[in-house]
Formats: C-alpha cells, sequence, structure tokens
C-alpha cells in the first residue's frame, strides 16, 4: 500500500485527495469491508438470450499460440477495420485482471489495452489500492476496436468470449476488475444498470472467480464527480480480494 505524499497524489488523480479524513490508518484502504449485497443473494435481473455458440480452443492452449490465434482472428467483421488486435498486457501470473470494453482509436494503434488519459486514471485508480499497472493484466472484452468506438455487437462479444476465458484460465486470477457498463452487462449476460451492478460480489466462469465491476476511466474523465463512488468500489474490490483469497 502506498503511503504519505505518493498515495496522495493517486488519490489527487482521481479527484478525491481530501476525501479519506487525515487522522484514518492507511489500513482504511484494505480494511475489511463487509459487501452490501452478498454474492448469493444477487439475482441476475433481465438475463439475455444466449450468444450463438463461439469458435472453439485448443484445450489447454498457451500464451503465445493464444496471442498468434487473436492476432490471426477474422471471426467478426471487426478484422477488416482494425490496425491490429489488441491481446492485453501485464504480469501473467497476476493475480488481479481488468477487464475493459474494447480498444479505442489509440490502442488500436499502439496495440495496447488502456493508454492515453483513461490509461492514465486507470493506473492511478491500481495505484490508489497499491497495484502499479505492471503487478496485474489488463485486457478488453474484444480484441478489435469498433469502428467508430461504437458499443459492440453480440455477436462481436461472442466470438471474442473465448479469447477472454483463455486468457483467465491460464491466469486463474484471484479477483476480476470489471471497468465500465458495456463490459459489464456482456460478461454478467444481463441488461442491469452499472448502478445496479456496482457494490455487489459477482462470480465469473468455471471456477467462480470474484468480479466486481466499477465505472470505465474514460467516463469518469467526462464525469469527474462520480470519482468518488469508484473509489469505494475499489476499496470494496480490494477487501473483498483480501477477504476471500486469505494470506498468500
Amino acid at each position: 500500500m502506498q503511503h504519505g505524499p505518493l498515495r496522495n497524489a493517486y488519490l489527487e488523480a482521481l479527484g478525491i485527495d481530501r476525501w479519506v479524513p487525515r487522522d484514518a490508518p492507511v489500513e482504511v484502504l484494505v480494511e475489511p469491508v463487509a459487501p452490501r449485497i452478498e454474492a448469493a443473494a444477487i439475482q441476475a435481473p433481465a438475463a439475455r438470450a444466449p450468444l450463438p455458440p463461439p469458435v472453439p480452443l485448443e484445450p489447454g492452449i498457451d500464451w503465445e499460440p493464444l496471442r498468434e490465434r487473436v492476432a490471426a482472428c477474422t471471426a467478426c467483421e471487426l478484422c477488416k477495420t482494425r490496425t491490429q488486435t489488441v491481446f492485453g498486457v501485464g504480469n501473467t501470473r497476476a493475480e488481479w485482471l481488468v477487464i475493459g470494453e474494447a480498444p479505442g482509436a489509440e490502442e488500436d494503434r499502439q496495440g495496447e489495452p488502456f493508454v492515453g488519459r483513461a490509461g492514465q486514471l486507470l493506473n492511478a485508480m491500481l495505484l490508489a489500492i497499491g497495484l502499479p499497472r505492471e503487478t496485474v493484466f489488463i485486457a478488453n472484452m474484444l480484441k478489435c476496436r469498433p469502428p467508430g468506438n461504437r458499443d459492440p455487437r453480440p455477436e462481436e462479444v461472442a466470438r471474442c468470449l473465448p479469447f477472454l476465458r483463455a486468457q483467465i484460465a491460464l491466469l486463474e486470477p484471484r479477483m476480476i476488475l470489471v471497468v465500465g457498463r458495456i463490459a459489464a452487462q456482456n460478461l454478467l449476460a444481463t441488461d442491469a444498470p452499472l448502478a445496479r451492478l456496482r457494490g455487489r460480489l459477482h462470480r465469473f466462469g468455471e471456477n467462480d472467480t470474484p468480479l466486481v465491476v466499477t465505472y470505465h476511466p474514460a467516463y469518469l474523465l467526462r464525469t469527474p464527480s462520480d470519482k468518488r463512488k469508484a473509489w469505494e468500489d475499489l476499496k470494496f474490490a480490494r477487501a473483498t480480494w483480501q477477504r476471500l483469497a486469505g494470506p498468500n
């Protein structure tokens, strides 16, 4: 956990540098917090119809073959408009996986998720709970940029989700942080608004991996008044991870 001036600088990037009381102990960031709604009590509202079956991947596919499969993918129309695929970046042994929606224009050019101003804010958000960018793995739900940054279509999600599932299987994260409504709704197969998805402990995949939802950094840049809510989400995710994962 970051302390003193450095930690305050990260909180300033979130616009909440004076929100935590001065006399509060540092452990306030990691102190176990009871979830507002337990996972067992969550009902998935407005569930969507099942998507078309995805293109299968070889069982047990490793990182480099998976990266090659992503780079060569032509399973949907996005392959015709992309500059390059955006596989993901970070520590392949990380305990935290951060999932966004889809690459933007700059990500499409650089081939890396969350670059530019949104990426800088995401870095600050992670550092505020003691997680430098290089200690987590960051990926998007889609590996190709939708033209004009439009919302992903169901068939695009269906074709790309196996790649993300393969990344999750390889990584075996102990916590998933999903940023943004579109990614959250598609991964959780629901039309529930972000307000109903935040503050809850969700589970994802065959391993029932803990999953917490918060705002997308790009949204927070447009709506800084919600940065304090994002800070609550980050503290909740960190505390939930510590409570469920236990000691290493």
